[in-house]
């Protein structure tokens, strides 16, 4: 029996207490899955590691990121660290363990349970069924491009830089994680940028054009400028299968689809390196889009599925435990299906319930179709 190695990295806020919730499914899992094991370290990250270390992650917490089978984050951040060092802020953490371990390839799904089709800010008839998936490129772009920097002019003028920055390679190896997963789905991919004003953008849809020619020929492509697709998110979100996108857009095109699935709180992501060269396997860390909510933390009001369908994707791609991911889907749609909500997806109608209460519920969904 293959034994994966996780570290759980719950953060700061409600990160904590939707992790716990994955834990409650770890047990499960160890308990009865003939298939795979699950050995677990913790560490601390974001503000919670600034208060114990000076630093919002660690190299000791680092080592153990590079020597787990995957990552699970919760969520990092909150006013309480509003004014520590630009460099030490807690975000600060998640960046360096997406640039450490090289994790280009982030997954973001957008999917509309049946339940929570009326819960949309948008027509059920235009979420009603919705699957899209959008990958976004994680480690390039403007977040880490150079210079970045505030700089005061001689005449006393502040300016600020930030540089968006992209080779052919990046975009190369992110087109085709796009292309694998359109051949799995719907077979179609949009590709996204913005080249009527930048020359990244211009790069970006040569590249795409050229690996669709060379590599993925059978998938239908479609480029598309990244404010049209917002427009057309919102339109008629069903026409997408596959979004990439660059790192910029990708994070606010996989915010704005959120909304249609909803709430923030029900949607996962998957961070991705490249294969390793001798065993296939990925670098990987799963995490919510949603964050730290300094709001509600602590209350037990979270919606931990967002985390729990996160737990999902890395038992389909890090664990080669797809059959068990399908069983998350099936117990979080069933719990759905009869009426739990937490506060953010709450209707009339339905059963509101906190943090806990949800995380029991798809247990006992999970323990009901397994039986």
């Amino acid at each position: 029996m293959t034994t994966h190695a996780l570290l759980l990295l719950p953060g700061d806020g409600i990160g904590i207490e939707t992790i716990a919730e994955v834990e409650r499914l770890i047990a499960f899992f160890n308990a009865r899955s003939n298939k795979g094991k699950f050995t677990v370290e913790r560490d601390v990250v974001g503000g919670t590691a600034y208060d114990a270390h000076g630093v919002a992650i660690t190299d000791a917490a680092m080592a153990k990121a590079q020597k787990a089978d995957a990552v699970m984050f919760g969520a990092v951040g909150g006013p309480k660290w509003d004014k520590v060092p630009y460099e030490h802020r807690p975000e600060a953490g998640l960046l360096r363990l997406r640039k450490d371990l090289d994790l280009f390839a982030n997954l973001r799904p957008a999917i509309c349970y049946p339940a929570l089709a009326d819960a949309s800010s948008l027509k059920r008839e235009l979420v009603e069924g919705l699957d899209i998936m959008i990958v976004r490129e994680l480690t390039g772009g403007v977040y880490f491009g150079e210079p970045k920097e505030i700089v005061t002019l001689e005449n006393g003028e502040r300016r600020a830089v930030d540089t968006q920055l992209y080779t052919s390679r990046e975009i190369e190896r992110i087109a085709k994680v796009a292309f694998d997963l359109a051949r799995k789905r719907g077979n179609k991919v949009h590709s996204a940028e913005k080249r009527n004003v930048m020359k990244t953008g211009v790069l970006w849809n040569q590249v795409v054009t050229e690996v669709h020619k060379s590599y993925a020929p059978d998938v239908k492509l479609e480029h598309i400028l990244a404010d049209n697709c917002a427009m057309q998110l919102i339109r008629n979100p069903k026409q997408f299968d596959v979004i990439v996108t660059d790192n910029l857009f990708g994070d606010v095109l996989s915010d704005e689809a959120a909304m249609m699935t909803g709430s923030l709180g029900m949607l996962p992501s998957a961070s991705l390196g490249a294969p390793d060269a001798k065993t296939g396997k990925r670098k990987a860390l799963y995490e919510p889009v949603h964050g730290s909510a300094p709001d509600i933390a602590g209350k037990g009001l979270a919606n931990p599925i967002a985390t729990i369908a996160s737990f999902g994707m890395a038992l389909r791609y890090s664990c080669d435990m797809g059959a068990e991911a399908d069983l998350i889907d099936k117990a979080i749609s069933s719990v759905l299906d009869k009426g739990l909500r937490t506060g953010d997806i709450m209707q009339p109608g339905m059963t509101q319930v906190g943090t806990t209460q949800m995380g029991r519920a798809i247990e006992a969904a999970l323990k009901a179709l397994t039986a």
